[in-house]
C-alpha cells in the first residue's frame, strides 16, 4: 500500500525543474526533474542522471524560488551646489560683520577692481579689493579666493578707519597709498591716482546713500 500511495503521488511523465528529493534515509537530494518508470525513478540534474527504485524514494518537494531582491533604489542626486556670492553680497557680508556702512564697502569694491574677482592690477593687486600679496599674507588670507579676498580687504579698511579716527577720507587715501605717505603728509598725500580715487569712492558712496534715501 506504501508503493502505490507513492507510485499516486509520483505521476508518470515530467516534473517541473528545481525540486528535492526526499529519500528512505533520511536524506535530501536536489535534483532539476525526475520521471518514473515503473519501479523505478530516474533523477535528473544538470550532469546527466541517476537512477534507483521507487522505494527509495518518500517524495518530493518543489524548490522554493529564489526571493527575488530588488535593486536598491538608486541614491538621490547630489544637490547642486549652492551658488558661489555674488560681489556685492560679498561686500555687505564684509561691512556687516566688520560693522561699515555697505555703500561705502560697494564703493571701495567698484573703485579697486569694477567687482571683478580676476582683476590684477599692473602692480600686483589681487582680486575684488585689490590686496598686495604682502598685505594679504599681513592679513593672513588667501587672494585669490574672493571671499577671503573682500574679508581681508575690509578688515584692513576697518582697520584704517579705526586708525584716522572714524575719517574715510583718510583711511581712503591710507587704503590706497599706504598708511606711510598719509601719515607722512597728515592727510591725502599729494599723489593724482590717490586724490582721484578719494574723490571717485567718496562720489560714488554719496551718491548711492542718496539714492538708496540713507
Amino acid at each position: 500500500m506504501r508503493l502505490l500511495g507513492l507510485l499516486l503521488l509520483l505521476t508518470a511523465g515530467t516534473a517541473s525543474a528545481g525540486e528535492f528529493v526526499l529519500l528512505a534515509t533520511g536524506a535530501r537530494m536536489r535534483v532539476d526533474r525526475h520521471e518514473i518508470d515503473g519501479t523505478h525513478v530516474r533523477l535528473y540534474n544538470s550532469t546527466g542522471y541517476i537512477e534507483m527504485p521507487v522505494s527509495y524514494v518518500t517524495g518530493f518537494e518543489a524548490e522554493e524560488p529564489a526571493p527575488v531582491i530588488a535593486a536598491p533604489p538608486p541614491p538621490p542626486p547630489e544637490p547642486p551646489p549652492p551658488p558661489a556670492p555674488s560681489p556685492l553680497e560679498l561686500a555687505d557680508a564684509a561691512a556687516e560683520k566688520y560693522r561699515l556702512p555697505p555703500l561705502l564697502v560697494r564703493s571701495v569694491m567698484a573703485a579697486e577692481s569694477g567687482f571683478l574677482a580676476d582683476a590684477v592690477s599692473p602692480k600686483g593687486a589681487i582680486g575684488l579689493m585689490q590686496l598686495m600679496p604682502a598685505t594679504a599674507q599681513l592679513l593672513g588670507v588667501d587672494p585669490y579666493d574672493p571671499a577671503q579676498n573682500v574679508d581681508g580687504g575690509v578688515r584692513y579698511l576697518r582697520d584704517l578707519l579705526i586708525r584716522y579716527d572714524w575719517s574715510p577720507t583718510p583711511a581712503l587715501a591710507a587704503y590706497n597709498a599706504g598708511p606711510g605717505a598719509v601719515d607722512k603728509y597728515h592727510s591725502v598725500p599729494p599723489y593724482r591716482e590717490t586724490i582721484d580715487y578719494v574723490n571717485r569712492i567718496e562720489k560714488a558712496w554719496k551718491a548711492a546713500e542718496a539714492s538708496s534715501g540713507q
